[in-house]
């Protein structure tokens, strides 16, 4: 779990200043003005610091109905953000072909939910069912070919494994993101990685590992005894959490907004 410190100012306060995980590098300074008062410090990986200003309250803003977020928003978003992701997916907030295998794919194993699935589906692919990867990663999930091949089924059951089949291409991303959580444990339970921050706080959780080991691969999470302290392995843990809410309905987006997809 990320771990947080927060301080207020005062109530009416604009927040202006907010450290936002890039889209895949790093950090992001945005000027924003905002309702709300709190700023976090949160911890990912032992990197330091990240001056965050409600992460969720952003989201919010961003992406939901247009009313004004408030403070106890703003906490639940926070809090979500921090969380272990195995909260309830808003099923609005996806389109509805997709919510089955969402669910299921988040039904794997304990480690992961279907709010972590629906996150890193956005971060990695928009949605977006017809993407190509640089690397020839294919599809929702963009894995690389060699790791659909070992994790893809023909889940939908059209008689063809494709990592541009939306079934196909989600279930593979919660088999390997199962696999990575528990590789990710076993490195926790033999002390393979650091859990203490600086201030004192848990670190480099299962989840934590299992997200940056799908960007950067496990090798570089034992070799860095945890997540490692990049933008992009950093960015892209934060990234994913930093969806958390929102596929929690928090704003209550509509798919329009955040989701397309291809059958």
């Amino acid at each position: 779990m990320s771990t947080g410190e927060s301080a207020e100012g005062g109530g009416s306060t604009a927040v202006r200043d907010t450290a936002l995980a890039g889209a895949g590098c790093g950090c992001l300074l945005a000027p924003l003005a905002m309702a709300g008062t709190m700023v976090v410090v949160v911890v990912i990986g032992g990197l330091g610091v990240l001056l965050a200003p409600l992460v969720a309250l952003y989201l919010l803003f961003h992406h939901g109905t247009g009313s004004k977020p408030t403070q106890d928003d703003g906490n639940q978003s926070l809090q979500i953000f921090q969380g272990d992701g195995k909260g309830v997916l808003d099923t609005t907030t996806v389109t509805a072909d997709l919510v089955d295998p969402i669910q299921k794919a988040g039904a794997l194993c304990d480690a992961i939910g279907p709010i972590v699935i629906a996150a890193q589906i956005y971060k990695e692919s928009n949605f977006n069912a017809d993407q190509v990867g640089p690397n020839g990663e294919q599809g929702l999930s963009q894995l690389p070919p060699d790791v659909f091949k070992q994790y893809g089924k023909d889940d939908d059951g059209n008689g063809k494994v494709s990592a541009l089949d939306a079934a196909d291409s989600i279930m593979a991303q919660g088999r390997y993101m199962c696999d990575l959580a528990d590789q990710g444990q076993k490195l926790i339970d033999s002390g393979g990685v650091d859990q203490t921050s600086a201030s004192g706080g848990t670190v480099n959780t299962a989840l934590d590992l299992a997200l940056a080991g799908y960007d950067v691969g496990m090798d570089a999470i034992r070799a860095a005894k945890g997540v490692p302290k990049t933008n992009e392995a950093q960015g892209y843990v934060l990234a994913v959490r930093a969806q958390f809410a929102k596929y929690e309905g928090i704003g209550n987006p509509s798919p329009s907004d955040t989701a397309t997809s291809t059958e």
